[in-house]
């Protein structure tokens, strides 16, 4: 089991930052790839960015990609989303997922946290 934390939500307007930590409790984090996902009011729960145990290997959505990055400190048992230049449609509810294989979708990831509001005002 990994128990997983996620913090660092809020309200903020357009073209501000916000930083999302996950924290992960349970089995060694180390050993699992790292997912971020988003999930706003009638949408489907989509994927924002992913990173590999190692931090080697990272995805990112095209709507983020150049705005968000996505990091790990195994040390900390930490994952982090540094979000920049946030838009409106960047409104959602946050989730980190954690599983052994590095997957792009949802429903392959196995360990999720209850979520944290991102909200960005015009």
């Amino acid at each position: 089991q990994v128990q997983l934390v996620e913090s660092g939500g809020g309200l903020v307007q357009a073209g501000g930052s916000l930083r999302l930590s996950c924290a992960a409790s349970g089995r060694t984090f180390s050993s699992y790839a790292m997912g971020w996902f988003r999930q706003a009011p009638g949408k489907e729960r989509e994927c924002v960015a992913t990173i590999s145990e190692s931090s080697g290997r990272t995805y990112y959505a095209d709507s983020v990609k150049g705005r968000f990055t996505i990091s790990r400190d195994n040390a900390k048992n930490t994952g982090y989303l540094q979000m920049n230049s946030l838009k409106p449609e960047d409104t959602a509810v946050y989730y980190c997922a954690a599983d052994r294989l590095l997957g792009l979708v949802a429903r392959e990831y196995v360990y999720w946290g209850h979520g944290t509001q991102v909200t960005v005002s015009s």
